[in-house]
């Protein structure tokens, strides 16, 4: 929670996830709550946990808690990401768009007819088009019977939406959620479906248009990274956290939309419309003190913003610089071999850039080793020199072995890399995208 904290963020929604029963696997977050250590405002989705018995999980959690139980702090939210397993399909875009089975309409409409006749929201993963065509046949059928508007249901993803598919989700009463799962598997799209086709994965401004709900998020952690600002960086610049721009520039957000998105146009996913989400009266007094000012830095800047003061309802939860005082201890990390123990959080630019520079000959802009990205990958670098980004990954905090294999490096105990890209069965970007947002301690 502090680690969100430090990079402004006051609330999730939670999607739920494997392996996480309720309400067993939720008494730590409860009791939590009922401490009044919570320095997050958390809305939580129920994922089922069981293939083929999926109708019954929500059965039974229809009966124990209902949409809405908790409070501004902790409160149920609804169904999914997770409906049945039978209608997802995966983000994987080094491999083939997967077919969803025969039976998949069958597991999903009485799932579907459940929730909505118990007013549950929902919310769908689905990254392909075809997977939410066939989604939205079951979803327009109950509707007939079951009207789903006022729902606030919603598909999580989408990347590769169609027009028809966009309004026929508006026509329900329906929302889309994107995340900046393409900032780190971008190059996998283009690679595999070609340039043209990833101008807009998603796309965001045609789901404005259509008058649908869009909130923007991170999928946070197993897909992308949890911090806001890669998100919002690739939303405004369209770039891969490899340097890839994907987008033309009629298909980007200005910085305004796409914080609208992570803010105000929010609160539609959480059923907190008007109670959150802005700076003003009447609303809950959370919010953040940044290092810098969003709207005027340089584009290739907004990924590494953070908040040195946050602020939920009104009492501080985090800071630091001149703020740290203000800020309540943070508890000890654990266990004592956590990454967050001897790495502090997510990469910091400023702090990293020091240890790395007497590794790095270059001084342009790079979040992972001081460079830019795209002028190097169009560049013809000698990987025979050491000091420089193509040669060997010998830029780690404190000693470096220059003479080691793959392994784990003898300054840091982060996993490098020390051998010239010429010797490695990844291509550059992948490389890039493996070490972007490392904090080298």
């Amino acid at each position: 929670m502090r680690e969100l904290n430090s990079l402004g963020v006051t609330s999730v929604i939670d999607a739920g996830g494997g392996a996480q029963n309720y309400p067993d696997d939720y008494e730590v977050i409860d009791k939590l709550h009922k401490d009044g250590e919570l320095t997050l405002r958390i809305a939580y989705n129920l994922f089922t946990q069981k293939p083929k018995e999926e109708l019954k999980d929500f059965a039974t959690w229809s009966t124990k808690v209902k949409p809405g139980d908790g409070d501004d702090t902790y409160r149920h939210n609804g169904a999914g990401e997770m409906l049945v397993y039978s209608a997802a399909d995966f983000e994987d875009f080094r491999v083939a768009r997967p077919d969803m089975p025969p039976e998949m309409e069958g597991d999903l409409e009485p799932v579907i007819r459940l929730l909505a006749e118990r007013r549950w929201p929902w919310r769908m993963h689905a990254t392909y088009d075809q997977t939410i065509g066939r989604a939205l046949d079951v979803f327009e059928k109950v509707n007939r019977d079951i009207p789903l508007q006022g729902l606030n249901w919603f598909f999580d993803h989408a990347e590769t939406i169609s027009e028809r598919n966009i309004d026929r989700i508006a026509a329900l009463g329906g929302g889309i959620a994107v995340q900046h799962r393409m900032a780190f598997q971008g190059e996998y799209f283009v690679e595999r479906y070609g340039a043209k086709a990833a101008e807009a994965t998603p796309p965001i401004k045609r789901m404005m248009a259509a008058g649908l709900p869009v909130g923007a998020g991170t999928d946070a952690t197993r897909v992308a990274s949890y911090n806001p600002w890669v998100s919002l960086s690739w939303l405004v610049t369209s770039k891969t956290v490899g340097g890839l721009t994907l987008y033309p520039v009629r298909n980007r957000l200005d910085r305004e939309t796409a914080l609208r998105l992570w803010t105000e146009k929010n609160t539609w996913f959480s059923n907190e419309v008007g109670k959150k989400g802005q700076i003003k009266k009447g609303q809950l007094a959370d919010l953040a003190l940044l290092s810098d000012d969003y709207f005027s830095v340089p584009e290739d800047e907004i990924a590494h913003l953070r908040s040195v003061l946050t602020v939920l309802g009104g009492k501080i939860v985090y800071g630091e610089d001149d703020y740290g005082a203000l800020a309540p201890i943070a508890p000890k990390a654990m266990p004592d071999w956590s990454p967050v123990a001897t790495f502090g959080g997510h990469y910091r630019k400023d702090e990293t850039a020091k240890k790395l520079a007497s590794a790095c000959g270059c001084a342009s802009s790079c979040g992972v080793h001081g460079h830019d990205h795209a002028a190097a990958l169009g560049a013809n670098v000698p990987a025979a020199d050491v000091q420089s980004f193509w040669g060997r990954w010998a830029a780690v905090a404190g000693r470096s072995d220059r003479n080691a294999g793959p392994g784990r490096s003898t300054g840091t105990g982060i996993y490098m890399f020390h051998f010239p890209f010429s010797d490695l069965p990844l291509k550059p970007h992948r490389m890039m995208q493996q070490c972007e947002g490392l904090n080298l301690g």
